[in-house]
């Protein structure tokens, strides 16, 4: 909690930005401190030694491509407040003020809102769950594409799309499915005549169905490398 003088500077500032009195003006503050505070705080039953753990990436990977172990992160996000931040602005934040790489910095957001109890597994921070699967095919991209944009090929292993969104030849593509939700798909050349292939449909409302879906695109991806195959 800041000290008598400060807090009324930051009322004073808050009430010329605002317009509000200065109790409002004052009480938003206090409760905003409050909040950063109970943030800050480790979520009941999680220890040091449970960071890489929760956070789903160990402390030697992450500090060999960043420089600081989960334990570090934690210490150094708390200070700055990042537990009550949207995750947008802790990426940036750890980007800009420590310098990481922007996909590195996206992993150390996510896996601080891990330890902090702010997302589960597969959750983002909205609180909707997002499934993925990926699977190796032994065929060149350009016939992956065809698989994911040619309504006759792509009704023999997934009859459940309605349409194509969006398509990039040899690199992505989004399809429309029945119950209205998007599918995205990437896929990247392997070598000669393979190609890595990943799917994620999004915005999920809880774990289970999340896991549902895991086993769905599971089966699907292996129907796709079947129907390939042959």
């Amino acid at each position: 909690m800041p000290r008598q003088k400060d807090l009324k500077k930051l009322v004073r500032t808050r009430m010329s930005k605002t317009g509000e009195a200065y109790t409002v003006a004052r009480a938003q503050i206090v409760q905003r401190k409050d909040a950063r505070k109970t943030a800050a705080e480790a979520p009941e039953g999680v220890s040091v030694a449970d960071y890489a753990r929760i956070a789903g990436m160990s402390d030697t990977a992450v500090q060999a491509k960043t420089g600081c172990t989960w334990e570090r992160w934690v210490k150094s996000l708390d200070h700055h407040g990042a537990a009550t931040m949207p995750h947008g602005e802790i990426a940036a934040m750890i980007h800009e003020k420590w310098k990481v790489g922007g996909w590195w910095s996206q992993m150390v957001a996510v896996g601080y809102e891990r330890i902090k109890g702010l997302r589960d597994r597969g959750q983002r921070r909205a609180g909707h769950y997002d499934a993925s699967k990926s699977k190796t095919l032994n065929v060149p991209a350009a016939r992956v594409f065809e698989a994911l944009t040619e309504k006759p090929l792509l009704a023999r292993w997934l009859p459940e799309a309605v349409r194509v969104r969006t398509a990039s030849e040899e690199r992505s593509a989004r399809l429309t499915m029945q119950d209205g939700s998007i599918a995205a798909f990437w896929f990247t050349k392997k070598g000669e005549g393979k190609t890595a292939l990943s799917v994620q449909q999004q915005k999920l409302p809880d774990k289970a169905t999340r896991e549902r879906m895991k086993r769905y695109w599971g089966e699907r991806l292996e129907a796709l490398k079947e129907l390939l195959s042959s």
